[in-house]
């Protein structure tokens, strides 16, 4: 049979297990539950997302694609005090660039308000919700705790008739903040505290970024969030885990709201990253104290900020997989991260010479006005990405790491009377060197043998070094900024005190780097692989065409190694 003939990788992907969502789905499907998918991701617009948001967006947009249904984006803004259009740009921006396609799909809970209001008015004329004149206080102190049963509200028994004059004075914005709230009328004994009796509207004399001033009462989130699933057809909420014990309450609001084939709640696990920073608390401080530049800044994990230093929608989209769906919470190294982007990168860049921390190198014998065009590979390891044109000259940059006046055992790089190989180019020697006032070396030179250039087929010997090297006379200068974890890892991140404790040498700028000329007229997000710097990236804020940015993305080395 055919099947006998696959490859056993390829065996194993036809066999891979589906994760618990995909099994729930499809007992849904065959069971005729639903006939078709629709899922969502419904952000609150109060902050930036971060790479956890990046797992619930691509596992719901997953999902829709598997099943041929359909993704929707929906921002829950039922709470204005939080609420900024520039968290709703920054939201939309980063779904769409994770390839998350919500088409014509761009919805906001605000624009379902009178249908949560009409939703509220059936449930008190049901005798399901009633208006409540505890405060906020009075209403903690009613609910018990985990080993306490709750009281009820001496409010609790309103008729009918006195809660619909209440409820609609309050929309008419007869009361204060606080002074009333409309609660859902359940159980005061229930196992459940979300389920005591849970305030579903509050009145908020607050203006809404997307309703104006029409309302001064705001439905609470437990409330609107499955009535807005309910609108809008969807048939799987799939949410993390901390709201696995808000799901009697959701089941309860649709079914109460009599809503038809109503939606399902599924929870899975967050995704957690070791010694990263994902609280707005600690973000918004970490930009007001001017620590970071932004909810962008590269040490960071926002999607904004993954996305400005590099990242590639690929690339977390192989890490979401591969961290996988489950019921159990746990946290994932950051150099599984990494991992995933220069797994991404390596067949993809060029790769480029970069002198980050440059020394003149001098070639005495080398004509002194000639210059060269050398022809070099763009990357080894995928020959599809052709080739380029590299000038050589007389005088060129190295890294100084590449030079030692007195080097150790295995040392195999410049130092006097030893020969290395230019890359791309010819064999040269260290001669001499010469320092400054205070011993720092400035200028190294050497001879070039014109027998050895890379390509002619030269066989004499072989030299164990080889080193990059960019031409001083067409150099371009650029600034390179080398990221490290915002957080000191061998600390932990917070202080005894609940501060964050900080890595001093989070972000090393290099002002003066020499790129080869075919980097100078890069653009945003441009990234290339800097030969054996590490990966970078064309900075979207603070590059220019006269001073080019680069952000490191992730070096090349790495002890990380997937399970097997």
């Amino acid at each position: 049979m055919e099947e006998k003939n696959l490859a056993p990788e390829t065996e194993a992907k036809e066999t891979v297990s589906k994760n618990f969502i995909e099994m729930e789905i499809e007992k849904d499907l065959a069971d005729g539950v639903y006939d078709h998918v629709q899922t969502r991701f419904p952000p609150e617009p109060n902050g930036y997302l971060h790479i956890g948001h990046a797992k619930s967006i691509l596992l719901n947009y997953g999902l829709a694609q598997k099943y041929g249904g359909k993704f929707n984006m929906r921002f829950d803004d039922t709470n204005p005090t939080k609420e900024k259009i520039e968290f709703v740009e920054s939201i939309k921006a980063d779904v769409q660039w994770l390839g998350a396609d919500f088409e014509d799909r761009l919805f906001f809970a605000s624009n379902y308000f009178d249908k949560m209001y009409e939703c509220a008015v059936f449930l008190i004329k049901k005798g399901k919700a009633f208006v409540c004149d505890l405060s906020a206080e009075e209403i903690r102190q009613y609910r018990g705790d985990f080993t306490t049963p709750g009281k009820e509200s001496p409010y609790r028994n309103r008729s009918v008739e006195e809660n619909l004059k209440l409820f609609t004075e309050m929309k008419e914005g007869k009361y204060q903040d606080g002074e009333k709230v409309l609660r859902a009328k359940i159980d005061m004994a229930s196992a459940n505290i979300n389920m005591r009796d849970p305030v579903i509207y509050r009145v908020a004399h607050m203006s809404h970024h997307n309703t104006g001033d029409k309302w001064c009462i705001y439905p609470m989130y437990d409330f609107a969030h499955p009535i807005e699933d309910a609108i809008e057809h969807i048939t799987h909420s799939i949410c993390t885990l901390e709201f696995e014990d808000h799901r009697p309450l959701y089941d309860w609001v649709v079914r109460e709201c009599e809503f038809e084939n109503p939606p399902r709640q599924i929870e899975f696990a967050k995704l957690y990253l070791t010694n990263v920073v994902t609280g707005k608390r600690y973000i918004k401080k970490l930009v007001e104290d001017g620590i970071v530049d932004g909810w962008d800044d590269p040490r960071l994990v926002s999607i904004a900020a993954l996305r400005r230093r590099g990242y590639t929608p690929e690339s977390i989209k192989m890490f979401v997989d591969l961290v996988g769906v489950s019921k159990a919470n746990s946290s994932v190294d950051y150099a599984m991260l990494e991992y995933c982007i220069r797994e991404d990168l390596k067949l993809k860049k060029s790769r480029m010479m970069a002198i980050l921390d440059p020394v003149k190198l001098v070639i005495d014998n080398y004509p002194e006005d000639e210059m060269e065009e050398l022809v070099v590979p763009n990357n080894l390891e995928n020959e599809e990405l052709g080739s380029r044109v590299v000038p050589f000259g007389k005088e060129l940059y190295i890294e100084r790491e590449d030079f030692m006046e007195e080097p150790p055992k295995k040392y195999f790089r410049l130092f006097p009377g030893n020969e290395v190989r230019l890359f791309g180019a010819y064999f040269v020697t260290c001669t001499s060197y010469e320092k400054d006032e205070d011993g720092r070396v400035t200028v190294v030179h050497c001879t070039y043998d014109p027998e050895t250039k890379s390509g002619s087929g030269f066989t004499g010997r072989k030299v164990k070094g080889t080193i990059h090297w960019v031409a001083a006379k067409t150099a371009k200068e650029v600034e390179c900024r080398l990221y490290e974890n915002i957080v000191d890892e061998e600390k932990g991140k917070l202080n005894a005190d609940g501060t964050l404790n900080l890595n001093p040498n989070s972000l090393t700028i290099l002002p003066s780097c020499f790129v080869e000329p075919a980097l100078a007229d890069v653009k945003a997000y441009d990234s290339f692989q800097f030969m054996r710097n590490g990966y970078f990236c064309v900075d979207c804020k603070d590059s220019t065409p006269e001073k080019p940015v680069f952000n490191r993305i992730v070096s090349l080395k790495s002890s990380f190694r997937l399970p097997k």
